[in-house]
């Protein structure tokens, strides 16, 4: 939605780098063409912060070592975390390339 005037525009996935990433009422920029009113680029945040919804629990020591496992993602995208994440954590994902970047702790 266009916020200076509240027009719609409706954007196709392939246009996104990582659509999985997105939650309902995020802000990207889109750059449209004039002429037929089609996207040319969407640029999203740099990262979004997203709850864990499943994944394994983690087992008390598993800080030190590098090894990952996957965790599903509030709005369902699935992102290799470390082992000490559990559900309820929420995580900073790079939206670029849809890799964990840090624990958020509120």
């Amino acid at each position: 939605m266009n916020e200076a005037d509240y027009t719609q525009i409706r954007l196709l996935e392939a246009a996104l780098d990582n659509p999985g990433l997105m939650k309902e009422g995020e802000v990207v920029t889109v750059l449209i063409n004039t002429e037929d009113n089609s996207p040319l680029s969407v640029d999203l945040p740099a990262s979004v912060v997203l709850e864990i919804t499943a994944t394994e629990p983690g087992v008390k020591g598993n800080t030190a070592t590098n090894a990952t496992k996957p965790a599903t993602v509030e709005t369902g995208a699935t992102v290799n975390v470390p082992l000490f994440i559990n559900e309820g954590d929420k995580i900073k994902v790079e939206t670029a390339k849809g890799t964990y970047k840090e624990r958020v702790k509120e």
